[in-house]
C-alpha cells in the first residue's frame, strides 16, 4: 500500500534556505499551442486548475472557493492534499472538498467548527486540527467529527500522520512523537526526523528534511540521509516502482529533480532538460508521463524525465504546486519559495 502524506501546516523555520529568492528563466521555445484555461472568476484568484487528460488542458476551478484568509498561524494556509476521493483543501475560510467528476460548482464545505483548521489524511477519516484546539476526525462517511488522541496533551500541533500500519506520528513545537497504539501512550523521537512531506511504500519512509532526503526502515524510529547538498529537501512523492524528490543544491544554487528505484536507496537526477531553477516545487507521475511544477509552469516529461515539455504557463510569477488523484492532476499557484 502506497501513501503520500503532506505536513504542510508544519512550522518551516528550520527550513530557511527556502527563502531565497527566485530567478525567473523563460524556455527559448513555447509549445506550438497552448491548452484552453477556463477562467470563469471575474476579478479574483485563481486558485485552482484541474486536467483529466495528461495535462493536455487545464480547466480552472476555483469557483465556490473564498478568497484565502491570512492569519497568525498560517499565513494563508492553503494546507491540501489528494486522495481517491479528489482534492482537500483548506485556506482559512474552511475545508472544501471537490471530487474528480464535479461541475460547477466545483467545491463542497465540510462541516467543521474551526475555520483555520489544518487537514491530514487517516485511514479511517480525515484529520483536522487547529494550532491550539486538539485533533478531530471525521470518519469516511461520516458526518461528525470527534476528538481523537486525548491521551495526547501537547496542544501545539503542526502535523498528523498516520502510517499504512497504524502508527500515528504528530509533530508540535515540542517535537515529534508517535504511538503503535491508537493514541493511548506516545513516544518522543528526534525532533529532526520527520519533514513537511512523508511517503511510505513497502515498508519504507521518506521524509523532506532541513537538509535534503531522510530514510527510516524501522518505523520512523531513526533516520538516516539519502540526499544531502546542503539544502532542504522539497518535495518527495511515489512514483511506479520507486520515488522522485525535488532538492535544494547549495553547490548548484538551484533546486534538483530526482528518482530512485531501489526503495530510496540511491538516486538519479532526471533534470538535465529542465531550466535551473530556485523554486521547483513538486513532481508526480501519471500514467507514462512525469509532470513537474516550475516556475515557467507545469512541464510534463513522455521519458522520464530526458526531455521536458511546458504544458501550462505559470501565472502572475507563481509556481504550481501539483497532487493527483487517480488520473486527475490538480495544480494550486503558490508564490514561489518553500
Amino acid at each position: 500500500m502506497n501513501i503520500v502524506y503532506s505536513f504542510a501546516g508544519l512550522l518551516v523555520t528550520m527550513f530557511l534556505s527556502c527563502s531565497q529568492s527566485p530567478v525567473f528563466h523563460q524556455l527559448s521555445k513555447l509549445p506550438d499551442s497552448l491548452p484552453n484555461q477556463k477562467r470563469d472568476r471575474t476579478g479574483t484568484e485563481s486558485l485552482v486548475f484541474r486536467s483529466s487528460d495528461n495535462g493536455q488542458t487545464w480547466e480552472d476551478i476555483s469557483d465556490g472557493l473564498p478568497e484565502p484568509v491570512q492569519d497568525e498561524q498560517s499565513g494563508g494556509r492553503r494546507v491540501f492534499f489528494a486522495d481517491g476521493s479528489g482534492l482537500w483543501l483548506t485556506d482559512g475560510n474552511g475545508i472544501f472538498h471537490s471530487k474528480p467528476s464535479f461541475t460547477a460548482p466545483f467545491w463542497t464545505k465540510a462541516d467543521f467548527p474551526d475555520e483555520r483548521s489544518s487537514i491530514a489524511p487517516g485511514k479511517n477519516g480525515m484529520y483536522a486540527f487547529h494550532y491550539m484546539s486538539g485533533i478531530f476526525q471525521k470518519e469516511i462517511g461520516g458526518a461528525v467529527w470527534s476528538p481523537v488522541f486525548k491521551e495526547f496533551k501537547e496542544k501545539r500541533v503542526r502535523g498528523v500522520l498516520e502510517t499504512a500500519d497504524g502508527v500515528i506520528f504528530i509533530s508540535s513545537d515540542m517535537g515529534l512523537y508517535k504511538s503503535a497504539d491508537n493514541g493511548k501512550t506516545w513516544k518522543t523521537l528526534p525532533a529532526g526526523g520527520l519533514g513537511i512531506k512523508v511517503v511510505e511504500s513497502h515498508g519504507v519512509l521518506l521524509t523532506t528534511g532541513p537538509k535534503g532526503i531522510m530514510r527510516s526502515t524501522d518505523g520512523g524510529e531513526s533516520w538516516f540521509w539519502v540526499i544531502k547538498e546542503g539544502g532542504v529537501g522539497v518535495d518527495v512523492a511515489q512514483i511506479d516502482g520507486g520515488f522522485a524528490a525535488v532538492t535544494y543544491s547549495a553547490a548548484s544554487d538551484t533546486r534538483r529533480v530526482r528518482t530512485s528505484y531501489d526503495d530510496g536507496k540511491t538516486w538519479r537526477p532526471i533534470d538535465a532538460g529542465l531550466p535551473a531553477q530556485r523554486s521547483i516545487s513538486s513532481i508526480i507521475q501519471v500514467g507514462d508521463f512525469f509532470f513537474c511544477g516550475h516556475p515557467d509552469g507545469i512541464l510534463r516529461s513522455a521519458d522520464k524525465g530526458k526531455t521536458w515539455k511546458l504544458l501550462l504557463p505559470s501565472i502572475e510569477g507563481k509556481v504550481f504546486h501539483l497532487v493527483v488523484s487517480g488520473n486527475v492532476i490538480y495544480a494550486i499557484p503558490r508564490i514561489a519559495g518553500c
